[in-house]
């Protein structure tokens, strides 16, 4: 038994900001492929999670973690989960 993707609708104000995330210079690398991705998932057609893995050149696991996260917590989703330990010290 296979189970299905969540179908994404996004409201106007979601796809203007994910629109926003994905092509703005100042966006970290991460949050736009992820804002990205979610815009490809939420295209009209439903794309299955291999077809937008492929367009986009990762892994279907990638886009079903996205995908997920952001059908659940929508936009705050897509920023990254703080990491356990140490921060990084960078030296002047």
């Amino acid at each position: 038994m296979s189970r299905r993707a969540p179908v994404l609708l996004l409201s106007p104000e979601e796809a203007q900001q994910l629109h926003c995330l994905a092509h703005a210079r100042s966006s970290p690398q991460g949050l736009a492929f992820r804002a990205r991705l979610v815009l490809l998932c939420a295209a009209p057609g439903s794309r299955q999670n291999q077809q937008v893995a492929a367009e986009l050149g990762c892994d279907p696991d990638t886009v079903c973690k996205w995908r997920g996260r952001f059908a659940e917590h929508r936009l705050d989703g897509l920023h990254d989960l703080p990491r356990s330990g140490r921060p990084a010290t960078f030296s002047p």
